[in-house]
């Protein structure tokens, strides 16, 4: 939720960030006249209720006369108690109405993005801003060889089975085995060694989340198609842990001297894919189910710049740490999710693709999902919403991918990046 001052002062502000997510600018409007009914509603109910409070006053010393036996305070009583009553339905129906435009207001500002930050880049999924590039792409061709995709050196290491799973849930749905399960809980190994190191908390979080939590970060929105509902209970299963970890502290408010509060969260996650028939069938690049490990921050709106900074630079640690190559890019305005004032992304380079691929993201969501969530901040006498931010730091079934195109031999062993190696106990993935 945006901060309502903004529509009231600053108007063209939402204005332009709506044009530049490409979303609907006349929702600006609606919500500013939604605003104006709603004060208007609320100011009648309130003189209407003091109006009451006004006739109660006069009304009770008139019943303490009449049971004194005051006949002549009789007829100013009947009077005033008629009044009371045509004003009691009044009131009723003023509550009603104020109400109702309470809830129409709310249901509108649902509907609005977060203002994006006005130096990412306007476009869509094609006008990213290319920040940086690290690492150089093998030359396979004067290695020798051809190299691999990552399916077929799964299936010949015996670490990835699709077609079994096909069997059991359908397609985009995978087996890690051998090699493959342990490179996973070795990789979950060194992603929560590194955020420990950094002062994240950890937190294995539930995957299946109310509604209010599941609105409150905005997935309930633009990205509602791809969210699982278990309609018999009224819950949703999570796409990432971001979902829990930031309704953690819901409807709390939480001291600046405790600020930032990080959590690293690790959680299956499940997203239905919606819209992506067709695209990355092959493989576990774009499945239904995977795991991932989730960077959350709770912090001081003025430190959230710096954070978001942090955040990105833990990432390209992890990635520097499995010496892959990638790129660094910031995401579209068109491309951010409904929560995200600026992302930043990692992709990686997939060889058999020949092409970078996401594996990371990290979102400043500024005080968005906390106005949404009720999580607040105090310092000294001042109260206001926190800021939250996320970023993934390991997408198990995409970095899985680009460690074994990426590390793989002529013979369809991989050799083991440096750092994973006290994790999972061999230097490499040999071919059973």
């Amino acid at each position: 939720m945006i901060d309502p001052r903004l529509l009231r002062e600053s108007p063209d502000d939402l204005r332009e960030s709506q044009r530049r997510r490409g979303e609907d600018v006349a929702l600006v409007d609606r919500l500013a006249a939604l605003d104006i009914e709603r004060r208007s509603k609320q100011t009648a109910y309130d003189d209407l209720r003091a109006e009451q409070k006004q006739l109660s006053k006069r009304i009770g010393p008139l019943q303490g006369a009449v049971k004194k036996g005051d006949s002549s305070a009789q007829a100013e009583l009947d009077d005033l108690m008629a009044q009371a009553s045509q004003l009691s339905d009044r009131v009723k129906a003023a509550d009603a109405a104020a109400g109702e435009a309470t809830r129409a207001l709310d249901e509108a500002w649902l509907e609005l993005s977060n203002v994006v930050d006005m130096r990412a880049p306007v476009g869509g999924e094609e006008d990213v801003a290319v920040l940086e590039m690290v690492g150089s792409p093998r030359d396979f061709g004067a290695e020798g060889f051809t190299p691999r995709d990552h399916l077929e050196l799964g299936e010949l290491l015996g670490a990835i089975d699709v077609e079994r799973a096909a069997k059991v849930s359908g397609s985009r749905f995978y087996y890690l085995t051998g090699v493959g399960a342990l490179l996973e809980i070795a990789l979950l190994n060194l992603a929560m060694a590194q955020a420990t190191r950094n002062g994240f908390i950890p937190v294995i979080p539930p995957v299946l989340v109310s509604p209010r939590a599941m609105e409150g970060t905005g997935f309930l929105g633009q990205a509602a198609e791809n969210v699982y509902r278990i309609e018999s209970d009224d819950m949703y299963l999570v796409g990432t842990a971001e979902v829990p970890l930031a309704g953690m502290h819901s409807d709390e408010i939480m001291p600046a001297s405790g600020l930032p509060k990080r959590y690293v969260g690790w959680s299956s996650c499940f997203r239905r894919e919606a819209g992506s028939y067709g695209k990355d069938t092959r493989g576990i690049i774009r499945v239904h189910q995977f795991d991932k490990v989730e960077m959350f921050v709770f912090c001081d709106p003025a430190d959230a710049e710096a954070e978001h900074e942090r955040i990105l630079q833990w990432e390209r640690d992890f990635m520097d740490a499995l010496e892959i190559p990638y790129r660094v890019i910031d995401v579209a305005t068109g491309d951010l999710g409904s929560s995200a004032a600026r992302k930043f992304d990692i992709e990686a380079w997939i060889p058999t693709q020949g092409t970078y691929r996401e594996v990371t993201s990290t979102s400043n969501t500024t005080q968005f999902q906390a106005r949404r969530l009720g999580i607040r901040m105090r310092s000294g006498d001042e109260v206001q919403p926190v800021a939250t931010l996320n970023g993934t730091l390991c997408a198990m079934p995409r970095i899985i991918v680009a460690i074994l195109e990426n590390h793989q031999q002529a013979d369809g062993s991989i050799v083991v990046p440096q750092a994973l190696r006290p994790y999972l106990g061999r230097d490499v993935l040999e071919l059973p």
